[in-house]
């Protein structure tokens, strides 16, 4: 009897179709671990959009897993990863970056209960997303792009150096000052560093907050414009799987806008009725930026 242990099998790293604007696929179960966050459930194609753990901007879809009659609810969807050794992490417990030799990329589904058992290894799924709450998270990715464009727009008279330029060719104040972005549906909140730092950088802060309601006036009469127009949206992608890059490109007045995004979008701003900004001072160095979306009457 040989004493070599065997081999590890090596996984295929998950195809997606979310990027599409897929809600429901079929796969194969390739893995289903118990976490101490719960039973994540991993398939060879998944339509769900997860969790990026690297900046978590996006809430992962939610759903359920059925097979016939059964079924089974997706709190979450998750980034995981396993390493050719076998080592298998979720989250922020993944140890690697991305795209780290000997590691391969998975979504995962985190399930709000335990694994039923027809849920195994090789099982063939169905995946089904919830369609309502993803149509929303995508209105709000969008419309937190849009409003961060025209923020860039209506500051851009303060910089007295050059901090770089956004997807428009305005300087980019998102790119320089943003420091936490969180959405959800039909809302994004955005938070900016006005500190030292961006002051040094050429960014007239004593100016922007004396003139905050006039810069917030600004921004959403470029978002009604912009709505206006009734734009195509769509996410080009470089290949199918989770960990090929994806950008959001939008056609917008002043040009196409593209910008790397690993989220998801509407595929028009026709989608839209109203995206309206509100812009707060909590303390002289933050900058909270909320956006709000009206959908359009279907």
């Amino acid at each position: 009897m040989s004493d070599t242990p065997a081999p590890v099998q090596v996984m295929a790293a998950t195809n997606v179709t979310f990027a599409s604007g897929a809600v429901r696929g079929d796969g194969v179960i390739s893995r289903v671990e118990r976490m101490p966050t719960g039973t994540v459930v991993v398939a060879d194609a998944t339509p769900f959009h997860p969790v990026d753990h690297t900046w978590p901007d996006q809430p992962g879809d939610a759903g359920e897993l059925g097979s016939g009659d059964e079924h089974v609810a997706v709190a979450e969807a998750v980034m995981a990863a396993v390493s050719d050794t076998g080592e298998f992490a979720v989250g922020a417990e993944i140890p690697v970056k991305r795209g780290a030799e000997g590691w391969t990329w998975l979504v995962g589904h985190r399930l709000e209960g335990e694994a039923p058992d027809w849920l195994a290894e090789g099982a063939e799924v169905r995946l089904e997303v919830d369609a309502r709450r993803r149509a929303g998270l995508s209105r709000g990715h969008t419309a937190c792009h849009l409003a961060s464009l025209a923020l860039d727009l209506a500051v851009a008279d303060l910089w007295r150096k050059d901090p770089g330029t956004d997807a428009l060719g305005s300087p980019d104040f998102e790119g320089r000052a943003n420091q936490t972005s969180r959405i959800d549906e039909d809302v994004s909140v955005d938070e900016y560093r006005l500190g030292k730092s961006l002051r040094k950088a050429g960014f007239d802060t004593e100016t922007f907050a004396g003139t905050l309601s006039e810069r917030e006036d600004a921004i959403n009469a470029k978002l009604a414009e912009w709505v206006a127009s009734g734009g195509a949206s769509r996410i080009e992608v470089d290949g199918p799987s989770i960990i090929d890059r994806r950008r959001w490109r939008c056609e917008l007045p002043e040009g196409e806008a593209v910008i790397l995004c690993g989220g998801t979008h509407v595929d028009a701003l026709s989608e839209f009725s109203s995206v309206r900004v509100t812009l707060e001072l909590p303390d002289p160095q933050l900058l909270v930026m909320t956006t709000k979306v009206v959908p359009a009457a279907v």
